[in-house]
C-alpha cells in the first residue's frame, strides 16, 4: 500500500513539472502586446521583425491614436507596453496607478505637409504653395486634435501660420495619423499634415511629396512609452531594446529625433 502511495505521489509530482514546464515555455512564447501611436506604424514594424529575428520572441502591434489608448487602457485594454506620441497621455495613466513607472521618453516626432506626387501645388516650410493654391483644394486631411497628437501639433503650425480660419470649413479629419495620411494617398485630399515618419516610408513616398514643417511652429512631440501593471518580462525585454543603440538608429532614418 505504501509503495502505491509513493508510486502514485511520483506520478503526480512528474504531472505538475511537466504542466509547469509547459507553462512557462508557453508564457515564454506569448506575444508581447503593443499598443502604439500610428506614426510609429513602419518604424515599429521594423523593430518588432528585427525583434523576433534575434530572440524569437514575437510581438503584436496595435496602432491607433494615443488618446483612444489611453481611454481604452483605463477601461481594462490588456497590454504590456503602451508608446503614446504624447507623454502626457502616458503620465496620466502613472498617476492613475496603471503603470509600473513613469516610462521614458523614446523620441521627439516631427510633422510634414504633403500632397500627391503630380499635385501642381507648391510646398514649403511655411507653406506659402498651399496658401497660394487654397481655392482649388477641396480637402485637407490633419489627425483629430482632440485625441490625436500629431494632430494637435498640424492645428497650433497652421494657427500660427495664419491659415487655420482659412482651411478649417475644408478639413478633413482622420482617427489616426495613420488614416489622414490614407487620405492623401488615396486622393481623398489634396493635401494633409502627418508624421514625418509616415511621410517618408517607401510606399508613401511613392505616392506624395513632402515638406518638413519648422519644430517651432508647435509644442514638442515628446513620445513616451511605459510598461502597463503585470506586463510580461518578455515585454519588459521588448522595452529594452527599444532604448537601444540599434532601435533608435531604425528611429532615426524613420524620422524621429531624441533630445
Amino acid at each position: 500500500m505504501k509503495m502505491l502511495e509513493r508510486r502514485t505521489f511520483c506520478v503526480a509530482l512528474a504531472a505538475a513539472g511537466l504542466s509547469a514546464a509547459r507553462s512557462r515555455a508557453a508564457n515564454s512564447l506569448a506575444d508581447v502586446r503593443v499598443a502604439a501611436a500610428s506614426d510609429l506604424k513602419f518604424a515599429l514594424a521594423e523593430l518588432a521583425a528585427r525583434y523576433e529575428r534575434e530572440t524569437g520572441q514575437r510581438v503584436q502591434l496595435n496602432l491607433g491614436s494615443s488618446g483612444n489608448f489611453a481611454q481604452q487602457i483605463r477601461q481594462g485594454l490588456p497590454v504590456d507596453l503602451f508608446m503614446s506620441a504624447d507623454e502626457a497621455f502616458v503620465l496620466q495613466l502613472a498617476d492613475a496607478g496603471l503603470t509600473q513607472d513613469r516610462g521614458v521618453l523614446y523620441a521627439l516626432g516631427r510633422i510634414a505637409a504633403i500632397v500627391a506626387a503630380v499635385s501642381p501645388i507648391g510646398l514649403d516650410a511655411q507653406l506659402h504653395g498651399l496658401r497660394a493654391s487654397w481655392s482649388s483644394v477641396t480637402s485637407l486631411a490633419m489627425a483629430n486634435p482632440e485625441h490625436a497628437p500629431y494632430g494637435r501639433a498640424a492645428q497650433q503650425a497652421l494657427q500660427r501660420l495664419d491659415l487655420w480660419e482659412l482651411v478649417k470649413n475644408k478639413l478633413v479629419l482622420g482617427e489616426n495619423i495613420a488614416q489622414t495620411t490614407q487620405f492623401v494617398t488615396s486622393g481623398a485630399a489634396q493635401a494633409g499634415i502627418t508624421a514625418l515618419s509616415l511621410a517618408l516610408a517607401p510606399e508613401v513616398a511613392r505616392a506624395v511629396r513632402h515638406v518638413v514643417l519648422p519644430a517651432a511652429l508647435h509644442e514638442p512631440l515628446r513620445q513616451r512609452m511605459v510598461l502597463l501593471k503585470g506586463a510580461s518580462a518578455q515585454a519588459a525585454g521588448f522595452y529594452r531594446y527599444v532604448q537601444g543603440p540599434d532601435a533608435k538608429a531604425v528611429l532615426s532614418r524613420h524620422g524621429f529625433a531624441f533630445e
